[in-house]
């Protein structure tokens, strides 16, 4: 059983432009602790994401009123016990000035239909299992941790890991991998519409093996889906946590760039 009731504090976004990105509950809020000065729940890890979401759409809106390519965000709830709490969601996102378009509440075992349902383009999730479901039918998720929760909330913060570019004939590419590859060109649109210079979205490029030539390979598959970064590392086999601590990105796009070490 889903059940999708839109939030009629915000402005609905065009969701045939939109960039649709659904958040679960548990990773957005910790639903059993409130707030000091209202009934209202704490921010969970996704807090800063969500905001560094709307920075970008208030740029896009700054510059062109009628702009239609913006995110817009679904607050997801599968746990059953946590749907009793549907009033707290709602009143919470209020509270903190969140713009959560839509609210959805699925079971355990419909999560990924309502997904592809409602044309998810990024599902952010804080559990392993669900983001394994949902890259398995084709939908780009990604796992948050309790890192995420010292994200920057002013500027959205993409890293692109050398394993997640699809480079131009590489041959045939996994639906989730195509996934990635239209969310990344989808990006690249929006930076090309914002200013140059203290941009609310950057862009970040990391190479984890070889030298400067296999940089600028990235770089071109990069470009090629119309992705302009704004800075490229290249690690030549160092350890890998010491820049993904610096960088602190909301989205990291890889088949298997994490924090740990080789």
């Amino acid at each position: 059983m889903v059940s999708m009731v839109q939030n009629q504090d915000v402005q609905q976004k065009d969701l045939d432009h939109a960039v649709v990105v659904a958040v679960t509950s548990r990773a957005l809020f910790e639903s059993e602790t409130e707030e000091d000065d209202g009934p209202a729940y704490r921010g969970g890890v996704a807090f800063p994401l969500l905001q560094a979401l709307q920075r970008v759409n208030e740029h896009l809106l700054e510059k062109d009123p009628t702009e239609s390519l913006l995110f817009d965000v679904v607050l997801m709830t599968t746990d059953r016990q946590q749907q009793q709490q549907s009033s707290g969601f709602m009143s919470s996102t209020r509270h903190h000035g969140l713009e959560v378009s839509r609210f959805c509440f699925s079971s355990e075992e419909d999560f990924v239909e309502s997904l592809l349902k409602n044309n998810i383009h990024v599902f952010v999730t804080t559990d392993e299992n669900e983001a394994f479901q949902a890259n398995q039918k084709g939908v780009l998720s990604l796992l948050l941790d309790e890192n995420s929760a010292s994200c920057p909330s002013e500027q959205l913060r993409v890293l692109f890991c050398e394993n997640s570019i699809i480079r131009p004939g590489s041959g045939p590419t996994s639906s989730s991998r195509e996934a990635a590859q239209t969310f990344s060109s989808q990006l690249g649109k929006m930076r090309q519409k914002l200013e140059t210079s203290h941009s609310p979205l950057c862009f970040t490029l990391v190479t984890l093996h070889g030298g400067k030539d296999r940089c600028c390979g990235a770089l071109k598959a990069l470009r090629s889906v119309g992705v302009s970064v704004d800075e490229a590392y290249c690690l030549a086999g160092a350890p890998r946590s010491p820049i993904l601590s610096l960088l602190r990105p909301h989205f990291l796009l890889s088949d298997g760039c994490s924090g740990s070490e080789d």
